[in-house]
């Protein structure tokens, strides 16, 4: 790795009044640098990149697992047993899925880790606070 010349932003005098962080900045800030271009370079070019659909496919399903975080606030009866079923299932499936794939998709895998986990504590809370689910599970006794 060649490491390019930085031109010094004060003289010598004043980086010895300045401190030792100044040059740390100094040895530092072309090597950071040379280290931020390579990882964005080495992001936008990956199989799942942003200059694929494997990037915005999971990037946008965040916008369900956030929804999901925000629904936390809203009763119990209003809580969809179906939607939050699905949600859930959809999660725990596709989080296998995203790492058995190629190119592997953490991307993918974190967004439906949230939603399996979201899905699950909305259900969790509905089989726990819903008068009607303690009914259906009393009945048969």
């Amino acid at each position: 790795i060649r490491v390019a010349y930085v031109q010094p932003l004060i003289s010598a005098a004043e980086a010895a009044r300045v401190g030792p962080s100044y040059h740390l900045f100094q040895l530092s800030s072309a090597r950071g640098y040379q280290m931020a271009a390579k990882f964005l370079k080495d992001f936008w070019n990956h199989p799942a990149g942003p200059k694929t659909v494997f990037f915005w496919a999971p990037t946008c399903k965040w916008g369900i697992s956030i929804a999901n975080i925000a629904d936390m606030q809203r009763p119990v009866d209003q809580v969809s047993l179906p939607q939050q079923l699905a949600i859930t299932a959809t999660g725990i499936i596709w989080s296998r899925y995203s790492l058995v794939i190629n190119p592997v998709n953490y991307n993918l895998m974190a967004v439906n880790m949230a939603m399996a986990v979201t899905g699950s504590y909305q259900l969790y809370r509905k089989f726990k606070n819903d008068p009607a689910m303690e009914v259906a599970v009393a009945a048969p006794a």
